[in-house]
């Protein structure tokens, strides 16, 4: 993926041992492939393999005994996850629980948790597997073990895949019009490289069991980013290229959040960097859950594992979405 593909770009600048590059789809790890080739870089491995696979995963810790794991893998496309929420808990949750296991089993020293501001009062089933995986690497640091677990939670990136920037790049080509979902609509943006850069200090830095968050600066809104980009392409709104408001996807928040009602920041040494103090969890309760959970996914009855899903995080009220049924049985 996008975030994956620019953290190993950046560590293979790094003097590294080896490199151990593991995605599932196979385009995008065979152009990274041949980038490196390209540069020159020759102290890496491409495998094609899959997160939610913990045989095929084993026998690549057991071959490679990794120092250090960043861990990108997940499904991120709001409205999709919405529709599935069966893939979105097997590799969001289940995926990242193989892969911090595995770490802890094979001794790595320092994991690192890519997640997102969605996970912070989620409104959609994406964002409620990424605070579960938050909260089974916080249990996970609790266990005191040499391995060190850490979170980097941060907003959009510019340019990463299925970003707004190509798909209204593409719609204005198309000669329009932009398809946005709200006029106030507003999200939070940063480049690629910097996202990146500031995961890769946030995972050399702490004793473990940190939630880092990222400066982001002010949250953007995108009808503007839309007008801008017509504007950028020598064109004129609405003349030339119009906007279509289209409303609110299932899931879709107006404004995201990098910190939940009931957490405070701390900063560190680097000014775009702070920690995430979040509200005390009863682990063992959250273990027995989450282990209920993915069992009870096997079954792919979505309604039965999005509510245990709220169960798990109560904060989790659906939006705009065929779920919002099962919040208003918990209100009642």
């Amino acid at each position: 993926g996008s975030i994956g593909s620019e953290i190993s770009r950046q560590l293979s600048t790094y003097n590294c041992k080896h490199l151990v590059l593991i995605d599932q789809a196979e385009s995008y790890l065979y152009d990274l492939q041949q980038e490196f080739l390209q540069k020159g870089t020759l102290n890496f491995t491409v495998i094609v393999a899959d997160v939610r696979d913990a045989r095929r995963m084993e026998e690549v810790f057991k071959e490679f005994k990794p120092q250090k794991v960043f861990h990108a893998a997940a499904y991120k496309h709001v409205p999709l996850m919405e529709e599935n929420p069966y893939e979105a808990i097997k590799t969001n949750i289940g995926g990242t629980k193989t892969i911090a296991d595995l770490s802890l089993a094979y001794h790595v020293e320092r994991f690192v948790m890519i997640s997102t501001d969605k996970a912070v009062n989620p409104t959609n089933v994406m964002g409620a597997t990424k605070r579960v995986a938050e909260m089974y690497i916080s249990y996970l640091n609790k266990l005191n073990t040499k391995t060190k677990f850490s979170i980097t939670r941060f907003g959009n990136v510019l340019g990463s895949n299925g970003s707004v920037f190509p798909l209204f790049k593409k719609q204005i080509e198309n000669g329009g019009p932009i398809l946005v979902t709200h006029k106030d609509i507003t999200r939070y943006f940063m480049t690629i490289k910097e996202a990146c850069s500031l995961v890769l200090e946030a995972g050399s830095m702490g004793e473990g069991g940190e939630i880092y968050i990222f400066d982001m600066g002010k949250p953007i809104k995108i009808y503007d980013v839309a007008i801008k980009m017509i504007q950028l392409s020598g064109l004129r709104f609405p003349e030339d290229i119009d906007i279509k408001i289209t409303g609110l996807r299932p899931g879709e928040k107006l404004y995201e959040e990098l910190l939940a009602s009931d957490e405070d920041s701390v900063p560190t040494y680097h000014d775009k960097i702070m920690i995430a103090k979040v509200s005390t969890i009863d682990y063992t309760k959250v273990k027995a859950q989450i282990m209920e959970l993915c069992h009870i996914n096997k079954e792919g009855d979505n309604v039965q594992i999005v509510r245990l899903l709220k169960d798990l995080v109560p904060e989790y009220i659906s939006s705009n979405s065929m779920f919002v049924k099962l919040d208003n049985v918990k209100l009642e």
